[in-house]
């Protein structure tokens, strides 16, 4: 069920909320947990099953890890967290990477495949999402945190609606108070609706409508060098919006029953080097990494470079395989990976800030290079990312523009300025200096409720119109 469906504006979402607000506090946890896992069924029953193995399995490991008996309790915590890692890799390896692994080994060794079966496994959507949450809270259960007894309430928390198919990834101690008792009040709901709607807004308004230019071009060949950036900037934009919207609506969703989620994406275009990139950029799978593979191997603070190197390599490594089982996803991770040792090892973010003109040129190769980078991650496979960043270049082409080019700037130009004004504090910064003033500050708010209720209806325009498509990142 997507967020951006009449079934989930018009029946769902309101059922859930009217059942939720009516059952005594005691009940509420059962609740979503059920409206969770009949939201996870919408689309693939048979993906619950799933769902319900890594609830009770993590479960049992965290139950495990705070109840190891005294006697030999070091061990035995450790035996238990290399099980409950050894399990949710081993799950997420046989349903996200098994069939990628089992194409190379064939295409390596062709007189194996009578002997090596191609898999076709299904990928149940956000596997990745909910198996590193679960995952975490083993992890944290381990480092201390006080272990979840009733199973409702974690499987709650593993299976919550909001950010269970798209993130953000929500540590267990961020809600951990919330999951046991959490207040509604209507300040809180009210703020939650609006986040879902500017959340809606910028799926439908301009995620969506990007898209449409992103993905007829994406699929041209010989294009011109126009065309190229036109295509690149509008997937640039869509993937932004397409994410940060679906962040919005589920921080928004979450705020709506109680939880405070935190924020998944701070203005990351804005970055001045690529290590701020990732700061800014879907910071809960970034700070995951960190705080469960980077700083446990030692993190920064490490006697050598080499090490260093080692470590900031594993974490993009993986950071690329966790987005799919592809190599374009895979180079797209050593690539961020190469540049981040690259900006570590010169201290190149520091400079940046000291240096206004070296800052402004970092700034725009940062852009440039993230660009390059949603070619690698757009593109089917690296012949066509070889392909196409040829084309933004002049390299497979004589034309540096033609008839194409010219008519998708004309027809996005307006949609791609709004996308990139957006895509800034600008509006931010005007509103926090407006606010102070009393009569400003009250038109502001008022202009700027009235307004995402008009772009809401003209959203809901859109979607009845059948215009909108899945999150992309659905697919991880």
């Amino acid at each position: 069920m997507l967020f951006t469906s009449l079934e989930f504006l018009c029946a769902f979402l309101p059922l859930v909320l009217l059942v939720n607000f009516l059952l005594p506090k005691v009940l509420r946890n059962y609740w979503l947990l059920l409206a969770s896992l009949f939201f996870y069924a919408w689309g693939e029953p048979s993906f619950v099953v799933f769902m319900l193995i890594s609830i009770i399995f993590n479960y049992a490991m965290a139950l495990g890890v705070a109840h190891c008996p005294c006697e030999g309790k070091r061990i035995g915590r450790k035996c238990f967290m290399v099980v409950t890692v050894a399990g949710n890799l081993g799950l997420l390896f046989v349903y996200k990477y098994l069939n990628f692994f089992t194409s190379i080994v064939r295409s390596a060794f062709p007189q194996l495949q009578s002997t090596i079966p191609q898999t076709e496994f299904l990928l149940p959507i956000g596997i990745s999402f909910f198996t590193f949450q679960a995952m975490s809270y083993v992890i944290d259960v381990y480092r201390g945190t006080r272990v979840q007894k009733n199973p409702a309430s974690l499987g709650m928390y593993i299976s919550f609606f909001p950010q269970l198919i798209a993130g953000p990834i929500v540590r267990y101690t961020t809600v951990e108070e919330q999951i046991r008792h959490r207040v509604i009040t209507v300040d809180s709901f009210c703020e939650g609706v609006r986040r879902f709607i500017i959340g809606f807004n910028k799926k439908m308004l301009l995620a969506n409508v990007l898209g449409e230019a992103a993905d007829a071009i994406f699929a041209m060949s010989g294009m011109s060098t126009l065309t190229a950036w036109v295509g690149i900037a509008c997937y640039t934009l869509q993937i932004f919006y397409d994410f940060a919207g679906y962040s919005d609506m589920a921080i928004g969703l979450g705020k709506m029953f109680g939880f405070n989620f935190l924020e998944n994406f701070d203005y990351p275009y804005c970055s001045g080097s690529i290590t701020e990139f990732w700061r800014r950029w879907h910071i809960s799978l970034g700070t995951w990494f960190r705080d469960y593979v980077y700083f446990p191997l030692g993190g920064s603070r490490v006697k050598s470079k080499l090490r260093l190197v080692f470590n900031l390599a594993v974490v993009w490594l993986l950071t690329g395989v966790w987005h799919g089982a592809n190599w374009t996803f895979i180079l797209w991770g050593v690539l961020y990976g190469v540049l981040i040792i690259f900006e570590k090892l010169l201290g190149i973010p520091a400079k940046a800030k000291e240096h206004r003109g070296f800052g402004f040129l970092w700034r725009m190769l940062t852009m440039l290079t993230v660009m390059l980078g949603w070619v690698l991650f757009r593109s089917d496979d690296l012949g066509q990312a070889g392909e196409y960043i040829a084309s933004m270049f002049m390299g497979n082409t004589t034309l540096l523009w033609d008839a194409t080019g010219l008519y998708y700037l004309r027809e996005y130009l307006v949609v791609l300025v709004v996308g990139i004004l957006c895509a800034t504090p600008l509006f931010r910064t005007l509103r926090e200096k407006l606010i102070p003033m009393p009569k400003a500050g009250t038109a502001l708010l008022l202009a700027g409720y009235l307004g995402q209720i008009l772009l809401f209806l003209c959203s809901i325009a859109a979607l009845v119109m059948n215009a909108h498509n899945p999150f992309i990142y659905f697919n991880f």
